[in-house]
């Protein structure tokens, strides 16, 4: 078992594809799922439930619906992207810009005039073999947390708990958001008999990567973010 502070050190996102002829075991599931019950969230709640999708049709039913990124994602996705490794050193946040399309980090897509077109969801989504939807109901707020901002807060804790027992468990782990986004959600919730009163929140993939680099990381020195005693940040 990793230490810790490694453990936190080595978890990141698996984007690239997962071995479609390696299943994760029942009993390694099992762990990831333990681990999100015990997650805190506010008041106790628990207000979260998952869809664990390992059936190969639904996954390849999933897979054909269509999205389109929003000029809005991409425009502020621009922001936070440097175009050298010695930019993203200097920065200590962000991305390299050579993870996303060419066009993403053309002047259209700066200025947010950028439309993608629609497409499937495709490989990543067929190709896994188990894709979770995390959901939620909208209408359990947490006590006095205004647009239920705890709430948000503990499904993130959710979502660290079951990383880092993935990644100790050697299992990649990749977030992606197109399934909650609309009109898309929709058809996700037909597809997998969510309640209309659910919310999707995120999905998950889980599996076996195949080619699991994950490029250059950067993170801000404590000096970065700490003050002592007062707020000292010009």
């Amino acid at each position: 078992m990793m230490e810790l502070l490694d453990l936190m050190m080595a978890r990141h996102s698996s984007r690239g594809p997962f071995d479609p002829d390696r299943p994760i075991d029942a009993d390694a599931l099992h762990q990831i799922l333990r681990a999100a019950t015990w997650a805190p969230t506010a008041h106790n709640m628990q207000n979260f439930e998952f869809v664990v999708v390992r059936d190969k049709a639904v996954l390849a039913q999933l897979s054909e619906l269509e999205s389109a990124t929003s000029p809005v994602f991409i425009q502020e996705n621009f922001a936070q992207l440097s175009f050298s490794e010695a930019e993203l050193a200097a920065k200590k946040t962000g991305l390299l810009a050579d993870r996303f399309p060419p066009e993403w980090t053309s002047e259209a897509a700066q200025q947010g005039r950028l439309v993608s077109e629609m497409r499937p969801l495709g490989s990543q989504v067929r190709e896994g073999p188990v894709l979770m939807v995390l959901v939620y109901d909208p209408a359990r707020r947490a006590p006095a947390s205004e647009n239920d901002f705890l709430g948000a807060i503990s499904l993130g804790c959710v979502i660290e708990n079951m990383w880092l027992m993935a990644t100790s468990l050697g299992i990649g782990f990749h977030i992606i958001s197109p399934l909650a986004n609309e009109p898309l959600v929709e058809d996700v919730k037909r597809v997998l008999a969510i309640p209309a009163e659910l919310a999707v929140a995120l999905s998950i993939r889980l599996g076996y990567p195949i080619d699991d680099a994950p490029g250059p990381r950067v993170r801000r020195d404590l000096t970065d973010f700490v003050s002592r005693d007062r707020y000292s940040r010009s």
